[in-house]
């Protein structure tokens, strides 16, 4: 489908999502009553393999194209998809599982030209590159649970960063995935992150509804692990007084929509010096 779709669900969409995730967490359910009588060891080992599978295609895939843009030459970054079709952390609808593809057949779209604003072809692989999506819905399937996935997609996005010169742009997914993607980036380069992140909510919960990996508190498990040298979050307007109160705890600077305009100009400095080093490093 080529025309973008309303945010706002049907009565009838929310019904089957709804039961999509009673099913999915009746399957989960039964498969624990039923595998409880099943040596430990043997599941494990068969997990293990399943990780080593999908991170394995992930790799493969990521050398391909990384071979295929270094053979071309003349490109010092390339943007590399990489899909993360996780929405089981979101506390309400389960949709960001089933965008990867939806953005990919949005990009592909044949209703307009693969050409940008500045002359590049999307087409071609110094621009634009892909290695897939990491199989999350597979992976829980097979009774792995968020810590191991939380690193299988902290791995992929290193895996990706090492063929240079592709860079990941990952494609989620609900909010949860912004902390393995995030710690990823930070022990690849070597040290905590510089973040500017635009959001109505700041995500900073220490545990929303008793998961410590909810969508509504990967920045709280950003800060702990000191991936982040300072965030910025510009946009606020939905924040509790736990959110506020984690955001002073962390030093996380946040600009909430309701001072906007006194904010504005600080903001749009910011920006701008940004975007003077942005220009410098490059050059």
């Amino acid at each position: 489908m080529c025309n973008p779709q309303s945010h706002l669900q049907s009565k009838d969409d929310l019904f089957v999502d709804y039961m999509s995730k009673l099913v999915r967490r009746g399957f989960h359910h039964i498969r624990k009553r039923y595998t409880s009588n099943v040596p430990a060891a043997l599941i494990e080992n068969g997990q293990n393999r399943v990780i080593d599978a999908s991170l394995t295609l992930i790799r493969e895939r990521a050398k391909l194209k990384g071979e295929l843009v270094r053979a071309l030459g003349g490109v010092v970054a390339s943007a590399s998809l990489l899909g993360v079709p996780l929405g089981h952390n979101s506390s309400f609808l389960q949709g960001p599982a089933f965008a990867p593809p939806r953005i990919r057949e949005a990009i592909w779209c044949g209703s307009t030209n693969a050409s940008t604003e500045e002359g590049k072809e999307l087409k071609d692989p110094r621009v634009l590159t892909d290695v897939g999506d990491v199989p999350i819905q597979e992976l829980r399937d097979c009774g792995i649970g968020d810590d191991r996935l939380m690193n299988i997609i902290s791995e992929s996005v290193k895996l990706v960063m090492e063929e240079d010169p592709l860079r990941p742009l990952v494609l989620g997914g609900d909010h949860s995935i912004s902390f393995p993607v995030v710690r990823a980036v930070s022990e690849k380069l070597g040290g905590p992150l510089d973040i500017l992140h635009l959001d109505a909510h700041p995500d900073i919960y220490h545990s929303f509804e008793g998961n410590k990996y909810s969508h509504a508190s990967s920045f709280a498990r950003i800060m702990e692990g000191g991936y982040a040298r300072r965030l910025l979050q510009v946009g606020i307007r939905s924040i509790t007084s736990e959110g506020r109160e984690q955001g002073k705890r962390f030093g996380v600077e946040q600009y909430e929509m309701r001072t906007f305009s006194r904010d504005r100009h600080f903001l749009e400095n910011l920006m701008y010096l940004y975007n003077q080093l942005t220009d410098l490093s490059s050059a």
